[in-house]
């Protein structure tokens, strides 16, 4: 009896052996070939502008992160990278290092790399028309006064992409300069509003990524 439950024990551990092996062989599968999605969060790098309103594009980049459990570490494209498996599709999540203003460049560069279309790129970015906490999706549009976005346009010579506004906050007042503003701290009121909707804008790129982008945008929308 005991060597019959003996075996049965080394048969459990091999079967259990063989499933992991099985899991991970699957899981291979489904991040095989190349990213089919680009998906860019915008801002500053350097510690001198963490936590500033224009960089509310990587605030939801490392939120993204942190709940798919992965680092945005990789280094290329002009941009520190990522490739994962959001809502079932194969994404390459980038932070351009180039600053604000040059953001195309490495938008244009990950784009040619892995030949994705303009259409399956969505960009995650700072409104200052927007309170704190509140998003704005968008399927296409101009750059609205929006460096990083005219950037982006300018260097790819279309419209046509999807983006998420996330709101910082108006000017305090119309005569504040407007670089002096987006590159201001939150206050930590301002922080814990910008956590949900660095949640929202999270929900709503993966249901962009399987075309419901208008069920996104009725669900958050300001």
């Amino acid at each position: 009896m005991y060597r019959l439950n003996l075996l049965c024990l080394k048969g459990v551990i091999l079967f259990m052996g063989i499933m992991d092996i099985f899991a991970q062989i699957e899981k291979e599968r489904k991040t095989a070939g190349k990213p089919e999605w680009l998906i860019v969060g915008l801002g500053n790098p350097g510690l001198v502008y963490e936590k500033t309103r224009h960089n509310a594009g990587f605030m939801t980049m490392e939120y993204l992160a942190q709940q798919e459990h992965i680092e945005i570490n990789k280094l290329k494209f002009k941009s520190y990278y990522a490739d994962l498996t959001l809502a079932g599709k194969r994404c390459l999540v980038i932070k351009p290092q180039t600053y604000m203003n040059n953001s195309g460049e490495a938008v244009v560069q990950a784009m040619q790399f892995y030949k994705i279309d303009i259409s399956h790129v969505i960009v995650v970015f700072d409104d200052i028309s927007l309170a704190a906490g509140k998003l704005r999706i968008r399927r296409k549009g101009s750059a609205g006064g929006h460096n990083g976005i005219k950037s982006i346009i300018e260097l790819t010579g279309s419209e046509e992409f999807a983006r998420i506004k996330l709101g910082v906050g108006q000017k305090p007042n119309k005569n504040m300069n407007l670089a002096d503003w987006v590159l201001s701290k939150f206050t930590e009121q301002e922080l814990e509003a910008m956590q949900k909707s660095c949640a929202d804008a999270c929900e709503a790129l993966k249901l962009m990524l399987n075309d419901n982008t208008e069920k996104a945008m009725n669900l958050y929308n300001a």
